[in-house]
């Protein structure tokens, strides 16, 4: 069955942009590069790099990246984008790199795209070089157990808005849909992440719920109100 990202890809580059969408260049971009400033990094690899935006800013910073993404159609995107830059056909569960190859390794809302979640968190593990950094970016699971409910946003009886989630334990892959975008996103509680992260010897290093700076306060008091994004940095112990 198709996850619906070729289907989706050309309306998700018109939504993109060059600035990403609003999640993006207004609540998680500053965070995730914050992080990556601080480590002085070498070497990239973005798991689920999409038109390959983030790994632009990443070579901005002096990283050289390297980008997967299963989709061709976003592969060629990235490309077109950026000639110089690496991208490559490829799936997060099986990385085609050797052992202790990067850096830094980063998932900039990617885990909730891939099927296999705990081959990717191995395989991501598997490639980062000791004392190396796994940089993520996630949605809540309360985000994403709500969406997948048909639930998020409502309003209640006194006529306040309110997010509603149901199902949180329960791991489910659902259709998220919006602006002409239509693909498979999965749910999973954050213990399913953090268990498997554990798993793999990584150490957690830092943890942020990130809010907005700049763009519409209209629309930013709602990543505020309800807990949206995430960021997780893993170290490999040397």
């Amino acid at each position: 069955m198709s996850d619906g990202w070729s289907e989706s890809a050309q309306a998700w580059i018109a939504d993109m942009g060059e600035d990403g969408d609003y999640g993006r260049r207004f609540v998680m971009d500053a965070p995730m590069l914050a992080r990556v400033r601080a480590g002085a990094f070498a070497e990239a690899l973005d798991v689920g790099c999409g038109e390959g935006r983030f790994c632009r800013m990443l070579q901005h910073e002096g990283v050289r990246t390297v980008g997967i993404d299963p989709t061709p159609e976003l592969i060629a995107r990235a490309r077109e984008l950026d000639d110089k830059g690496e991208y490559r056909l490829g799936r997060a569960e099986a990385l085609e790199f050797e052992d202790d190859r990067f850096d830094l390794v980063v998932s900039y809302l990617s885990l909730i795209d891939i099927p296999d979640i705990a081959a990717a968190i191995a395989e991501m593990a598997r490639v980062l070089k000791p004392g190396g950094t796994l940089l993520i970016a996630n949605l809540t699971g309360f985000n994403t157990a709500g969406a997948a409910h048909d639930m998020g946003w409502t309003k209640l009886a006194d006529g306040r808005p309110g997010f509603a989630m149901d199902g949180y334990l329960e791991e489910r892959a659902a259709w998220a849909e919006w602006r002409g975008i239509r693909i498979v996103n999965w749910h999973r509680p954050l213990s399913t992440y953090m268990t498997l992260l554990l798993e793999q010897g990584l150490t957690l290093t830092r943890f942020e719920e990130p809010t907005p700076v700049g763009g519409d306060p209209l629309r930013g008091a709602r990543y505020v109100r309800a807990p949206w994004f995430m960021l997780m940095e893993w170290t490999r112990p040397a």
